[in-house]
């Protein structure tokens, strides 16, 4: 079947999005890993599908680019929510499902090329922190490790990331991997991704998982983080050691659309 798909990246991070409601395409691991190629296919850190939903303006059902389903992707929300916004199937704010339940978005603007949006995403509230010899151990919609280190340029993230990623503790599913470094007003994330197998320009489920953490680790609410990718800011509410009304924002970008058959 021939499919038409839209081509996003938040941040330096990369998707392929396709509108499936009545396409009936059917998301199996090995059509997902080809797609996501960049030599055998579109390329992109993961892909995702926008179907139907009943109570919803609709449902995000996302896989990372081995092909693996993700239970949630703040990078990748908050680009299905531009495209949702973009194509008029849902308006400024709306609601979506998806694997680590419902999401709430607001398009707070968008460029002069209506190319780029400014995108804020509700994760979801986070219960349990976990300290770890590293860091902390949190689930953001997916799990991630999260490590502080003196000099974030310094960190090999490909080596380290994928040893943790594996480490036993995690098993079966394994982890992301978050390395922080602490500035004065900011934080500088650079994130393993599980699934992509490899560090990404930024993760949205990674930026958010090492705000509440630094939080807990330097006891001030620092709001703004850098990426090898682009900047965002993240904004909650903690109470305890327990972290609500959680609020990740950030560019997402448009970048181009096409079809393909598979």
């Amino acid at each position: 079947m021939t499919i038409r798909f839209f081509k996003f990246q938040a941040n330096g991070n990369d998707f392929i999005l396709i509108d499936n409601r009545g396409n009936g395409f059917q998301a199996n691991r090995e059509t997902v890993a080809r797609l996501c190629h960049r030599q055998l296919g579109i390329g992109a850190d993961g892909l995702m599908l926008l179907d139907m939903s009943g109570d919803y303006d609709f449902e995000m059902h996302y896989f990372n680019s081995d092909g693996s389903f993700g239970e949630m992707c703040g990078n990748g929300g908050r680009s299905i929510a531009a495209m949702a916004y973009m194509q008029g199937i849902a308006g400024r704010k709306m609601r979506f499902a998806a694997g680590d339940g419902i999401h709430e978005a607001q398009v707070k603007g968008a460029d002069t090329t209506g190319r780029v949006f400014d995108i804020s995403l509700k994760m979801q509230n986070v219960q349990e922190i976990q300290p770890q010899e590293e860091g902390f151990f949190l689930n953001t919609g997916v799990p991630h490790l999260v490590q502080f280190v003196p000099d974030i340029e310094a960190v090999d993230v490909a080596a380290s990331g994928r040893k943790l990623r594996n480490d036993g503790r995690f098993a079966p599913e394994g982890t992301n991997v978050d390395f922080v470094e602490v500035r004065e007003d900011s934080l500088f994330v650079r994130t393993y991704e599980r699934g992509v197998e490899r560090e990404t320009l930024s993760c949205g489920t990674g930026v958010t998982a090492s705000v509440l953490a630094a939080s807990l680790k330097t006891g001030r609410e620092i709001y703004s983080v850098h990426t090898p990718g682009g900047d965002f800011q993240v904004h909650f509410r903690k109470a305890g050691n327990s972290f609500e009304d959680i609020w990740l924002r950030g560019p997402a970008e448009w970048v181009f659309q096409g079809e393909i058959s598979v």
